[in-house]
């Protein structure tokens, strides 16, 4: 018997949490995303999914509005990149619907990076000030962001059992892959003068201070207080551009590749899935290749 799109929707949203290891936010956005096509075709069965719905629904995506307008190009694709998992889903089960190749990504931009300059990076580093435990936990988060690489979300799951005796640690990233990140002999040092002065016994390695954690279950930072402890530090080091730990993420990037990094390390570094994605941070050593042209090229007419 043939089972109708919610139970399937169910089914595969359960499939992304279980045998897939998506985050629960994952797969809340796939949920919601799903939903609002469902909302939209008004069908029940996945033989009802056809070019014609495909089309009709991309035309109805262009014309939404969002707070800022028109609903980017970007955020389009992130409901059609749902579907189209759905569809893989529903054809790996032997479910009759269309064939996810059929639906296309709308061509979008080259994507922009959020930068900072090496000096204002180095000024951010030196921002936190002081001995007192809460300024050495910051300088511990800025370096060890710095020195890894980390999503937030990584950052703030680390507990405070690591073996500062190796320069290296392991972390559970997207899709519960296990990669291996390495630590500066700044980080190393600024985690073990933070540590040294914790008399907490909570098992976060970046815990609450103050009024806030005397309420608190488990003393553990979210990625929301990092934002926030990274942009204040910004706006002391006089950083006058938006600043968050994905933009120190992404000063950990290009600082490998300008170094001369290749970029199948760097990906494995990030824990990116795909070489894809990595590659967004190649342009931004180009400015190297106006060296090499400027060195090597047409030097006989010199």
């Amino acid at each position: 018997m043939a089972e109708n799109l919610e139970t399937l929707k169910r089914q595969f949203l359960e499939h992304l949490e279980i045998e897939k290891g998506r985050s629960i936010k994952t797969v809340e956005n796939y949920d919601r995303y799903l939903t609002r096509f469902l909302q939209f075709a008004e069908i029940s069965k996945p033989s009802q999914i056809a070019d014609e719905v495909i089309r009709e629904y991309r035309l109805w995506l262009n014309r939404q509005k969002s707070a800022t307008g028109e609903l980017k190009k970007k955020t389009q694709n992130y409901y059609l990149i749902a579907l189209r998992a759905f569809l893989k889903y529903l054809h790996k089960r032997g479910v009759e619907s269309i064939s996810p190749e059929r639906i296309e990504l709308a061509k979008v931009g080259a994507r922009e990076l959020d930068l900072i300059s090496s000096a204002e990076l180095g000024r951010l580093l030196d921002a936190p000030k002081g001995t007192d435990l809460k300024s050495l936990r910051d300088r511990a988060i800025l370096e060890l962001l710095f020195s890894t690489g980390l999503r937030v979300s990584e950052l703030c799951s680390l507990n405070n059992d690591l073996d500062l005796s190796r320069d290296e640690l392991s972390v559970r990233g997207k899709g519960e892959k296990i990669r291996v990140v390495f630590l500066s002999p700044s980080a190393k040092t600024a985690i073990k003068n933070y540590l040294g002065k914790r008399a907490d016994m909570d098992e976060a390695l970046f815990a609450q201070m103050g009024k806030n954690a005397k309420s608190a279950e488990s003393l553990r930072l979210t990625p929301r207080s990092v934002e926030r402890i990274v942009k204040h530090y910004a706006t002391k080091a006089g950083i006058t551009r938006k600043v968050t730990p994905h933009v120190v993420r992404h000063s950990f990037a290009t600082d490998l590749l300008q170094n001369g990094a290749d970029l199948r390390s760097v990906q494995a570094m990030l824990g990116h899935a795909n070489i894809s994605t990595t590659q967004v941070y190649t342009h931004v050593t180009d400015k190297h290749l106006r060296e090499v042209h400027k060195n090597f090229h047409s030097k006989r007419r010199r």
